[in-house]
């Protein structure tokens, strides 16, 4: 986990196949007003190698406790990819300690709005993580391959910075390391199932920027529409699905304004200042 600066925390979740190193040019920016906290997600980079607690609402939890941990009441928490479900379901569950959400490039379970990304099924390598055992078979001693392919795919061909390039190889490389990586693939069915318990008996009332690119464009905000209070959606022209690296400036440019207005929640014993 890395953390920087001082401030109004503000909690980066990455996805597959990163690790906090995909927020390394977020990360120093948002630190001049922020205290910026960038964890390794369950089983990934360096957090332990758990054998299961792989749904969204185990690793909304797994937050929470690094948020006690640093006593931090409140925070701000920007999530992409893996990520983002982890974060809408951190905000359904506890309003009062997420001030302000920005979520990027994913798609949440099978709420309404998707249909047409969908429409041909979901990506090939859904299914492929999703059986048990198999992935880690079949890639064991092709790690690097595999996942440059992400890579490549997810910033158009532009190249990842080869100390980032290579923190993400190390941490996708052995089978136990896959194993983690996949269990988030294999946990889908009761992460959905908790995203449409969350949504049946409450709305998304945090304050929410949902930031598409290619190729999740405008589905995650359509998804979030008809669910949320107050949600401002924008899409990245011409930018990879990996927009922390493909784009951070762009990135930066939408996220640090929004970030801007970010009050701390008064405490239930401390009233608001009128």
């Amino acid at each position: 986990m890395a953390t920087a600066g001082a401030g109004p925390a503000i909690v980066l979740l990455h996805g597959f196949p990163h690790t906090w190193r995909l927020w390394s040019e977020i990360i120093g920016p948002l630190s001049t007003h922020h205290r910026v906290i960038a964890p390794d997600l369950r089983g990934f980079g360096a957090s332990t190698r758990a054998p299961d607690g792989y749904d969204a609402g185990t690793l909304a939890d797994d937050i929470t406790g690094i948020l006690d941990t640093l006593a931090e009441p409140t925070a701000a928490v920007v999530a992409i990819d893996a990520g983002t479900p982890v974060a809408v379901l951190l905000a359904l569950r506890h309003p009062d300690r997420v001030r302000r959400l920005v979520v990027m490039e994913a798609l949440l379970g099978s709420l309404p709005g998707a249909e047409d990304l969908l429409a041909a099924g979901p990506p090939w390598w859904f299914g492929f993580h999703a059986v048990p055992g198999l992935a880690e078979k079949v890639l064991i001693g092709h790690e690097a391959q595999y996942i440059d392919w992400f890579l490549t795919a997810g910033i158009r061909g532009q190249g990842v910075p080869p100390d980032i390039h290579a923190a993400f190889i190390d941490a996708y490389t052995g089978p136990d390391a896959l194993r983690c990586a996949f269990s988030y693939y294999r946990a889908l069915p009761t992460t959905a199932r908790q995203l449409d318990d969350a949504v049946t008996v409450g709305r998304l009332t945090t304050p929410t920027l949902a930031i598409g690119a290619h190729p999740v464009g405008t589905a995650l905000e359509r998804q979030l529409r008809p669910i949320t209070d107050n949600l401002t959606g924008h899409v990245i022209p011409d930018c990879g699905h990996i927009i922390p690296l493909d784009r951070p400036r762009e990135l930066l440019r939408l996220v640090t304004p929004f970030l801007a207005a970010d009050q701390p929640i008064p405490s239930r014993d401390q009233p608001p200042p009128p």
